[in-house]
């Protein structure tokens, strides 16, 4: 990837750990200068201690916030947001709250970034959102997370849109050992990837890497828009 973003500059929101983490990493590793955005500028600074990438605060439940961000950061080559909210459940367990969430945070967010950073974005230059893999194949307890994953890809084809010729692309990770699993426990965690792993065609679990270069392949291929990339080893289709 060396190369591919050379003095590009790029915003990713989201955490200093897991998918975020690959995606800046993988960013700076290409030549891009990197702005990384979250609630606490601070943890995310010292996350990265790193003179090519700087931290910006950003609340994705404040309008506000994020309008205050665009107007700090200012032109930017391309956006990623990472940004998400489990909202795991059965139906019947499910709270108003958890739903309103997880959209608010996965799909109103983006939406209102795109709405402060259009304009902002050169020539070129792409946003790219998050979805899922549940969002073509649900599985119970996943309700809420489906829905939301789903809508973010209708998002990001509406977007393509409305922002051409910037492009906007959603990525629909599967199965991701990120950390996000840990809270199972080491047993419960590793029944659950050895199922996942017996149950997709490639057999092996993703990482964070993976979806790190597919996000570097949405942002430096010029004629992708539009769509969401699949990252998920085939789980869906089995």
């Amino acid at each position: 990837m060396a190369a591919r973003l050379q003095n590009a500059s790029v915003l990713v929101v989201g955490r200093g750990s897991g998918i975020a983490r690959a995606i800046t990493l993988a960013a700076r590793d290409a030549g891009a200068r990197v702005i990384v955005a979250g609630r606490d500028r601070q943890s995310l600074q010292a996350a990265y201690d790193d003179a090519g990438i700087t931290a910006e605060t950003v609340d994705f439940a404040d309008e506000g916030s994020i309008a205050a961000l665009a107007e700090r950061v200012g032109e930017v080559d391309h956006v990623v947001s990472t940004t998400s909210a489990r909202a795991r459940g059965l139906v019947e367990d499910l709270e108003q709250a958890t739903v309103q969430t997880s959209f608010a945070t996965k799909v109103t967010g983006p939406i209102l970034l795109a709405k402060y950073f259009k304009g902002r974005i050169r020539d070129g230059g792409s946003l790219t959102l998050f979805s899922g893999s549940t969002a073509v194949k649900p599985v119970p307890g996943m309700l809420a997370v489906a829905a939301t994953n789903a809508a973010a890809d209708v998002v990001a084809k509406a977007l393509a849109v409305e922002m051409a010729p910037v492009r906007v692309n959603a990525i629909s990770p599967g199965t991701v050992d990120t950390g996000a699993y840990d809270a199972l426990g080491e047993e419960r965690k590793a029944k659950l990837f050895a199922d996942r792993q017996a149950g997709n065609p490639v057999r092996r679990i993703g990482t964070v890497d993976d979806i790190a270069e597919a996000v570097i392949f949405a942002m430096t291929n010029g004629f992708v828009t539009g769509t969401s990339l699949r990252i998920d080893g085939g789980e869906p289709i089995v």
